[in-house]
């Protein structure tokens, strides 16, 4: 009889132990999922804020129709990822931030258009919901690490792999070329 709930007892420890690890799981994954949206709903900002910034820019600018056509293909590669597939997203959301950064590197040429109220307000709009970004994007990265630390440490990783829970994406700027500062050439 005694042994009988030993072994009973000891099958509630490893259940209650299973469940907990489950739980865990799951509160991470969506922590993962909630940082993302929370990625996303800056990434809507900047993306909404664009065409206001392009249609102020565009009467000053006449000569910069390549960095104006840049920014548009870049909002449009955006567009094109749909929210989908998060490392698409990813990649084009690092091609718009890049094409920004020129634009507004090659606006110091530009004296009525920074004196421009309009520009300067859109300016520090995009400057700001930048700055939201880069720290909602760190957010995600660490809560992204948090789970794959969890999906893949022992003894995580054998329930991780009982019900399919898989390592989450960091976001990460892949290409070197966008990891440097734009460069603008007033000759």
């Amino acid at each position: 009889m005694i042994p009988l709930l030993i072994l009973l007892g000891l099958i509630a420890v490893i259940v209650i132990w299973v469940i907990g690890i489950y739980n865990s799981l799951i509160g991470l994954r969506n922590q993962v999922k909630e940082a993302w949206a929370q990625v996303d709903v800056q990434l809507k900002r900047r993306f909404d804020l664009i065409p206001n910034l392009m249609e102020t820019v565009k009467g000053y600018m006449t000569h910069e129709r390549e960095t104006l056509e840049a920014v548009t293909q870049a909002r449009a590669a955006v567009a094109g990822t749909g929210g989908g597939n998060m490392p698409d997203r990813m990649e084009a959301e690092a091609g718009l931030g890049m094409a920004l950064g020129r634009l507004l590197a090659v606006s110091e040429a530009y004296p009525d258009l920074k004196a421009s109220t309009n520009f300067l307000a859109l300016q520090e709009e995009l400057t700001s919901t930048e700055n939201k970004i880069s720290f909602a994007r760190q957010f995600y990265n660490e809560v992204v690490m948090r789970f794959n630390n969890k999906v893949q440490m022992f003894p995580g990783n054998i329930i991780a792999g009982m019900f399919n829970f898989v390592a989450e994406t960091f976001f990460e700027v892949k290409d070197e070329e966008q990891r440097e500062a734009p460069k603008v050439d007033f000759s």
